[in-house]
């Protein structure tokens, strides 16, 4: 058991790893192969629409065919795509791709791994450890992804200066993260059944893979589209991009900032265990978060990019908060056998709301005067999905709540 968590931390690692690494010179890439910043920003969404479709199929069906075929066909699907945007400059070929593989844009999980590892991570360890298990799980992705932030950006910058093209410093980025890709398929076929699912003995009727639990998940997956379509509109490749723009800030130096940016965050989500005993997870998740986002909109009004840098880290540092909790939420209020639909339902639902929203960051970004609309966007739109959620599911507490004694 103790194996499969170290190696369900390990996988989360590379891939987080990996995620940081490409994000910050993704957008780089693509404008350097011919495509607009609207392209990109399309691009970006068929990228999130045809996760969000593949993944849907993989983690309502994991419970019943095996968490780990899934885990594997998820990592042999970003070796595809890494492998497919090295090799090609042609936009419909990227675009294919961008649906069919996995490459994420923003840094953060994409794909199928999140949901299913959750799932087994919620069977391996006991209901009270669950959140300080999936706040050390962020933890470890945020500190990943910051690591892979700093390596990519200065990489890329490194090899410029060593007289690569930008084009093939981008390349060797993307190189790296099919290795990453093949690396995983490696570690999910060392896992062992532990962490997949006995089921029950009656066949329950099933939609998308939930039973008893499909009211409460398609209320909570409404919600998490919502908050994810507003996160569209500021993912870290976009972000990074206006920075460039704003301040003329380059790959390395993005680098730097993110690195910072993700190390906050993954603090942020530690943080949460302590406040979530004490106030309850769907308050930790609300009471955290309006305040993040009332930081994110303020960075454009900032009129220098140390005080613009300055509120960023400032937002990162309480913006995770809401992350661990939300997990650990999702995972209490369903039953066993319906987990890693539920989180892979909920997944999604973020999957298709934030492919909603690049493409229109794309145009934004591409206009002068609307260069800042996406932040005051994003931030606006989150507060108004804090407080549906708190709202609706303030009086509807997990298992340890409810058993406080527990605790």
């Amino acid at each position: 058991m103790k194996h499969d968590v170290a190696l369900l931390f390990t996988t989360r690692i590379i891939r987080l790893f990996a995620y940081g690494f490409l994000s910050v010179v993704l957008a780089f890439y693509l404008t350097e192969v011919g495509l607009t910043e609207s392209q990109v920003g399309l691009l970006l969404t068929f990228t999130l629409a045809g996760d969000a479709g593949i993944s849907l199929w993989l983690t309502t069906n994991a419970d019943r065919i095996g968490r780990r075929r899934m885990l594997i066909a998820g990592a042999g699907l970003m070796v595809l795509a890494g492998i497919v945007f090295l090799l090609t400059r042609n936009p419909i070929l990227l675009t294919l791709a961008a649906i069919i593989g996995v490459i994420s844009p923003s840094g953060n999980e994409i794909g199928p791994f999140l949901s299913i590892e959750q799932a087994g991570l919620s069977q391996l360890v006991s209901n009270e450890k669950r959140t300080q298990v999936f706040a050390w799980y962020n933890l470890v992705g945020s500190f990943a992804t910051a690591t892979g932030a700093l390596a990519g950006g200065w990489l890329a910058q490194g090899l410029q200066s060593g007289g690569w093209s930008a084009l093939d410093s981008y390349r060797f980025v993307l190189a790296g993260y099919a290795l990453a890709g093949l690396v995983l398929v490696l570690c999910f076929l060392n896992t062992s059944a532990a962490v997949e699912v006995e089921q029950p003995t009656r066949n329950e009727k099933r939609t998308l893979g939930l039973h008893k639990s499909r009211g409460v998940v398609l209320k909570l997956s409404s919600l998490f589209a919502l908050d994810a379509f507003a996160g569209g509109l500021i993912v870290q490749s976009m972000l990074a991009y206006w920075f460039h723009l704003r301040f003329g800030v380059d790959s390395g130096v993005l680098g730097s900032i993110f690195f910072g940016a993700n190390i906050l965050a993954g603090i942020s989500a530690l943080l949460a265990v302590k406040i979530a005993q004490k106030v309850g997870l769907i308050n930790t998740m609300v009471f955290t978060h309006i305040p993040s986002n009332i930081l994110l909109m303020l960075v454009p009004l900032m009129h220098n990019l140390p005080l613009a840098i300055g509120v960023l880290l400032a937002r990162f540092s309480i913006s995770q908060m809401d992350v661990p909790t939300r997990q650990s939420y999702t995972m209490a209020v369903v039953a066993p056998d319906e987990r890693s639909a539920a989180s892979g339902v909920t997944s999604i639902a973020r999957s298709i709301g934030a492919a909603l929203s690049p493409s229109l960051a794309g145009i934004f970004l591409g206009t002068p005067a609307l260069l800042s609309l996406p932040f005051f966007l994003c931030g606006g739109l989150k507060i108004v999905y804090d407080l549906a959620l708190w709202r609706e599911f303030s009086a509807v507490k997990p298992p340890e709540e409810n058993n406080p004694s527990k605790v």
